[in-house]
């Protein structure tokens, strides 16, 4: 399997799980998202939507993403960029923060970064990364490949 095919399917798989994980299922996470009592019902629903939002786009850029194909690779990179583009969009939003100020010591900060933040640009370089190794493979390469024929 080439290597942009594994490291699309492992983004999927991150952006699949993630957030539910995150905000729902860790429980120092999900205290302040999904069960933090200090949200607002409408809060709790967008983050809701966010994570059924991810849960769907990651299924969507798994299922292309093992299907053949040099075009399928490019479609899974483009579909899995979204929510972590968002998250990093977000930030742009007068107003917005990437963690409530009462878990300020609770927050983890890789290289300056929230956490949340540094794991996006990390998934968005690797697609990036990706997306090029799959661009500059010849079109019928992979398929080739796949059913043995060169």
């Amino acid at each position: 399997m080439p290597l942009a095919r594994i490291l699309i399917i492992v983004v999927a798989v991150i952006t699949t799980a993630g957030a539910v994980l995150a905000d729902l299922v860790i429980p120092d996470l999900a205290a302040q998202h999904a069960f933090n009592p200090a949200w607002p019902p409408h809060a709790k629903f967008h983050d809701a939507q966010y994570m059924v939002m991810t849960v769907l786009l990651g299924l969507a850029g798994l299922a292309l993403a093992i299907r053949s194909g040099r075009d399928n690779l490019l479609y899974a990179a483009a579909v899995l960029a979204v929510p972590w583009l968002g998250m990093v969009g977000a930030l742009l939003f007068p107003g917005t923060a990437t963690y409530d100020p009462e878990f300020a010591d609770e927050t983890v900060f890789v290289l300056g970064l929230h956490g949340q933040v540094f794991l996006a640009i990390v998934l968005l370089l690797i697609l990036i990364v990706a997306t090029v190794v799959t661009a500059r493979t010849p079109a019928g390469s992979g398929q080739a490949r796949a059913t043995g024929r060169m």
